[in-house]
């Protein structure tokens, strides 16, 4: 009988969510959705000094504004240590680890003499073989991992392929300290075993880390998980992704303005591919997401395609839609506060209704709030150096002319609106952007904006009469 697919994404809450953690956590969420199975979060946080309450919720926060659902509660892995030291003694008495007496002062003379022989320092096994029972009374001791010490533990992972590593390389690791705090390497191997993890997807550093797993649970007779270790991201310069990239956490791309599909789509296609797909619908990456995409090198982290993919989504989202989720992510944006401070029962509907013209020009949310903030700006609106510039003696006259003609309209319907401006046009011998340029200056306080016809529309006719005089 097959098993039932469980994955897991299993974060240190030492920070925020990272946007290597967050590809990792969609690749985990893809691949048990494809297969009909779960994904569990494990929160591994055996670190005291380092684990944080406010770290557990930011990684929560971040996987929910990216739509990476996991099933059942979180499991803390530091609440389970008792089930961790209850291992480790398994092992000792099965025979595949064993107790070390060795002192501090002990296993630093080991290392000193290893690094003056030129060899590694690894533990050199004096109570590998050695019965407990010649310790002192009472002497602290930990359990280290009893590794074979000759031919090889095989690796045979999804993408990297079948990885070999030689035992006489593996440490005969510790599973529990001295003060009975267990270690990453046993805590993590428990808890995929009694949290029946089928399958373990996780970055390509932790390669060395499933040769050392694997042991452990063949130390325990458990079925090791299938395994498949996924490239990095790197920077633009090939470097690991840092800081220096820029933003590394989730959040940040929220505040940049990102949409969680687009972000998913664009982090999908670092390290995964099915065919030359660049836009693709989440039951789209469900449908086709599988080892056999997976690239074996690591992936650039590319702000432009990211941009151009988040463009893409702005524009075929739908107004409502968009305008929901500006709402609901305006606060935490550049410009979006603006936007909120002033949204009321008026300046929606002209938001809504001028969402087609900014959805055209916007890359981000930023670009949103950024573009539409004429909409809410109070009377008389601040002007901008370069619309300022266009409202000179020439620009006023336009503005003087064609107001009365503006306020004869009663209709104010797109049609009307710029027949009216394309005869005050030939009337004058003008060209079209002599008139157009300084009506929308004057009625936005900006140089570059919507189109003049667009922004009359959007504002109404009160609001752009007013406006209008105000200029004048």
């Amino acid at each position: 009988m097959t098993k039932p697919v469980v994955t897991r994404f299993a974060p240190s809450p030492t920070g925020y969510l990272h946007i290597g953690g967050a590809r990792t956590a969609l690749f985990n969420w893809l691949f048990a959705k494809a297969n009909g199975g779960k994904m569990l979060l494990r929160i591994e946080d055996t670190d005291r000094k380092r684990s944080t309450d406010d770290a557990i919720a930011a990684i929560k926060d971040g996987l929910s504004w990216l739509g990476l659902d996991w099933d059942g509660d979180a499991i803390s892995q530091y609440e389970r240590a008792d089930r961790h030291r209850e291992v480790a003694h398994q092992m000792v008495d099965n025979g595949s680890a064993y107790k070390c007496f060795c002192t501090p002062e002990e296993i630093a003379a080991m290392r000193e003499k290893a690094q003056a022989e030129g060899l590694p320092t690894r533990y050199d096994g004096t109570w590998r073989d050695r019965d407990a029972s010649e310790a002192p009374e009472g002497a602290p001791y930990v359990i280290r991992l009893k590794a074979p010490l000759a031919g090889e533990t095989i690796v045979d992972d999804q993408v990297q392929g079948k990885v070999k590593f030689p035992n006489k390389d593996l440490d005969d690791l510790i599973l529990l300290r001295s003060d009975g705090n267990p270690t990453y390497m046993l805590a993590v191997v428990v808890d995929d075993h009694d949290m029946e993890v089928s399958h373990i997807i996780r970055g390509d550093d932790h390669l060395i880390n499933a040769a050392r797993q694997t042991l452990i649970f063949q130390g325990m007779n458990w079925d090791v998980p299938v395994m498949a270790h996924i490239p990095l991201i790197h920077g633009a310069d090939g470097a690991k992704l840092s800081k220096r990239h820029g933003a590394t956490g989730a959040e940040k791309y929220r505040e940049m303005g990102y949409l969680p599909a687009a972000l998913r789509n664009y982090l999908v296609k670092l390290g995964w591919a099915h065919g030359d797909d660049e836009i693709m619908t989440t039951e789209q990456m469900i449908k086709w997401f599988g080892f056999d995409g997976m690239n074996k090198a690591a992936a650039r982290f590319d702000f432009t395609k990211l941009e151009a993919i988040n463009g893409q989504y702005i524009r075929e989202s739908g107004n409502a839609e968009l305008l929901s989720y500006f709402e609901s992510v305006a606060n935490q944006i550049e410009g979006g506060s603006f936007v909120m401070d002033n949204l009321n029962d008026e300046t929606r509907p002209m938001l809504l209704k001028a969402m087609p013209t900014l959805k055209e020009r916007a890359k981000t949310l930023i670009n949103l709030a950024q573009g539409s903030a004429f909409i809410f700006e109070q009377r008389p609106i601040p002007m901008e150096e370069k619309a300022a510039k266009l409202l000179d003696e020439d620009g006023i006259s336009v503005v003087k002319g064609i107001l009365p003609l503006f306020e004869s309209i009663i209709d104010w319907k797109p049609e009307t609106v710029e027949a009216c401006i394309r005869d005050y046009t030939e009337k004058n011998d003008l060209k079209l952007g002599k008139v157009a340029q300084p009506i929308r200056a004057a009625v936005t306080g900006k140089a570059t904006s919507p189109g003049a016809f667009d922004v009359l529309q959007i504002l109404g006719r009160e609001t752009s009469l007013n406006r209008m005089r105000d200029v004048i």
